[in-house]
């Protein structure tokens, strides 16, 4: 699948790519820098390195409270904010498409959430927080009658989807769930036109491998980087 030019450089700055784009409709700030609500999540972004940018995500902080960036260079300066490096991640998009799922699953819904929280606080896929199943659809299985496994969605740039939070419960490995619902999610994003793509650490060899499998190829490394208020 060839990628657009625009849509390179739309993901080489997802958080705010989305938060102009398909998550418009979450964005708290203005035009210099945004935030994802508390509750959805920690991310945030700017529309560029100058001062101005810096103030006005700082104005989106509380005191104590860390944003998450993620972006293609690791910023260096920020007025106001105290920066700390965390590890960055491989930024993977899908080539191909795929067979739907063969297992039994569901469009998990607010009914899920409860125990969406609880699998994601047991295999720690990511920053998941009280309205994180909002960023878009999740799908799930569940075995005795428990919540198994799920894939969901998280940033929405125009013309492309994250796959994220793709996690199975430890009691119920080794039965392909993560495979199955990550090449169904995948299918449902190119189904609508846009590109799927995920981002994963270099050190989650075991994952790389399944993306790599179904058909995801590494296209960048993308810099991860805290920002708080200093004190």
């Amino acid at each position: 699948m060839p990628i657009h030019p625009a849509l390179h450089a739309a993901l080489d700055r997802p958080v705010w790519s989305a938060l102009e784009g398909g998550h418009r409709h979450l964005a708290l700030g203005g035009p210099l820098a945004k935030r994802y609500p508390r509750e959805i999540g920690p991310f945030a972004a700017l529309a560029d390195d100058s001062p101005q940018a810096w103030e006005a995500l700082a104005a989106l902080l509380l005191p104590g409270e860390a944003a998450m960036l993620v972006t293609a260079t690791a910023p260096v300066r920020a007025p106001g904010l105290s920066l700390t490096p965390l590890d960055p991640v491989l930024q993977m998009v899908a080539t191909r498409d795929l067979a739907p799922a063969t297992l039994s699953f569901s469009v998990l819904g607010e009914a899920d959430a409860p125990e969406m929280r609880e699998l994601a606080g047991l295999t720690n896929p990511g920053p998941f927080a009280q309205r994180t199943h909002e960023l878009g659809e999740f799908l799930g299985v569940r075995a005795g009658g428990r919540l198994a496994a799920m894939a969901g969605e998280r940033m929405r740039p125009d013309g492309a989807v994250e796959v994220s939070a793709v996690c199975v419960h430890p009691e119920h490995r080794g039965q392909a769930y993560a495979r199955h619902l990550l090449a169904e999610r995948t299918r449902r994003i190119m189904a609508q036109g846009n590109q799927p793509f995920l981002h994963v650490y270099p050190s989650n060899r075991g994952a790389i491998a399944l993306y790599e499998s179904l058909g995801y190829v590494v296209r960048r490394q993308l810099h991860l980087t805290r920002a708080e208020l200093s004190s």
